[in-house]
C-alpha cells in the first residue's frame, strides 16, 4: 500500500484541455475524465440542459505522489481561479493488485 493524493475537479468542458495540461506539467501520472456530469452545489442550482453541449461539465480524478502536491495545486489553482470550477484534494492509499513486469 502506498500513500497518494487524490484530486477531484469539476469544471466546464471548455477548460478540460487546460486542466489536463496543468496535470501533465505537474507530472501527474494519469487521470480519468468523466464527461457530461451534472449536480448541485453551494455555487449554483445545478440545472443541466443536455442540448447545450458546450456548457457540459467534466469530472476529472487523478492520483499522484504526495511530493507533487505543490506543483499540482499551483497549476490547477491558477486555471480554476481564472475559469471557475471546483477542486478537492484528499489523502488516499493505493492498493496495488498487480505488478508491472519491466
Amino acid at each position: 500500500m502506498n500513500p497518494v493524493k487524490r484530486i477531484e475537479i469539476i469544471a466546464n468542458y471548455m477548460e478540460l484541455e487546460r486542466i489536463l495540461k496543468g496535470l501533465d506539467q505537474a507530472d501527474v501520472p494519469g487521470y480519468t475524465v468523466i464527461r457530461d456530469v451534472a449536480g448541485k452545489s453551494t455555487r449554483g442550482d445545478g440545472k443541466h440542459d443536455l442540448a447545450m453541449r458546450m456548457l457540459d461539465n467534466v469530472y476529472i480524478v487523478a492520483f499522484f505522489p504526495p511530493e507533487k502536491l505543490d506543483a499540482v495545486v499551483g497549476n490547477i489553482r491558477a486555471i480554476l481561479h481564472k475559469f471557475g470550477g471546483s477542486c478537492f484534494i484528499s489523502d488516499a492509499i493505493e492498493l496495488r493488485t498487480t505488478q508491472c513486469v519491466g
